[in-house]
């Protein structure tokens, strides 16, 4: 028989705290509602955080002097990006800046001349890529093309056109060397879409032996000159001689004189 006298809600025999009645109104534990109340400020959090993400993802800013190789799950693109804001896939696309803007690059070259003279030059020139042609220079290239391709060329060029000259020649035609160094290095860079603008070309530089042996030919041809000159010289002052003896009224001018 239940006990009038006890107390609903407060333990039983067995240490069991009793079912409240029905109809029961009093105070109940909030534990479970702001359990669901910080999972809902934490999905928030989270999803704001991930909007943020997507929309840094999705925006680029092309640089002034540049142009955007644009990357889909790293497959270069069929377009180039100008310069500006640009929206893109986020995490899906990517984008590589290139500088279009004039750029310079020198190298040491050493080559043979026709005659076999070793002859060493320095080579610095002004160039900028084809700002349309960006994807396709990364794209063959890679972002450290000058390494890849202008380097090599500059040294091949000089090879190829020093050996049309013997070591003479690179002294006494020395702008028309340098010009066809200029021509060989541009066109050969013009096909790989690098524009060449100037091409500077130091003095040619031989070797000891050479420089030596140029010496003495240049001392040489000046000595020649000079005795060129003064048996010229002799040879005027001989003329004047036989004339003025030739005919008395000549040599009394001659000795008048």
């Amino acid at each position: 028989m239940r006990n009038p006298f006890k107390r609903f809600g407060t333990p039983n025999d067995k240490g069991i705290p009793a079912r409240e009645p029905y109809g029961y109104t009093g105070s109940r534990s909030s534990g479970p509602v702001l359990s669901f109340n910080k999972l809902k400020i934490v999905a928030g959090i989270i999803t704001f955080v991930v909007i943020i993400v997507i929309m840094f993802e999705s925006v680029v800013v092309v640089e002034a002097g540049h142009r955007g190789v644009v990357l889909y799950v790293g497959a270069v693109e069929n377009r180039v990006l100008g310069e500006g804001i640009h929206f893109i896939i986020p995490f899906a696309e990517q984008v590589i800046q290139l500088e279009v803007r004039t750029l310079k690059f020198e190298a040491n070259a050493t080559a043979a001349s026709n005659d076999l003279q070793e002859v060493q030059t320095t080579i610095a020139l002004n160039y900028h890529i084809s700002p349309s042609q960006a994807n396709i220079i990364y794209q063959q290239l890679g972002i450290d093309y000058a390494d890849r391709i202008i380097a090599p060329t500059i040294q091949e060029s000089v090879k190829a056109s020093v050996a049309k000259f013997n070591a003479e020649e690179l002294i006494t035609k020395r702008a028309t060397a340098k010009a066809v160094i200029a021509q060989t290095i541009g066109n050969t860079l013009s096909a790989r879409d690098i524009v060449v603008e100037t091409v500077f070309i130091t003095d040619f530089k031989f070797s000891q032996a050479f420089a030596t042996q140029v010496e003495s030919k240049v001392v040489a041809f000046q000595k020649f000159l000079t005795e060129q000159n003064n048996l010229l010289a002799i040879q005027v002052i001989a003329n004047q001689t036989v004339s003025c003896t030739s005919s008395s009224s000549s040599k009394g001018e001659c000795s008048q004189s």
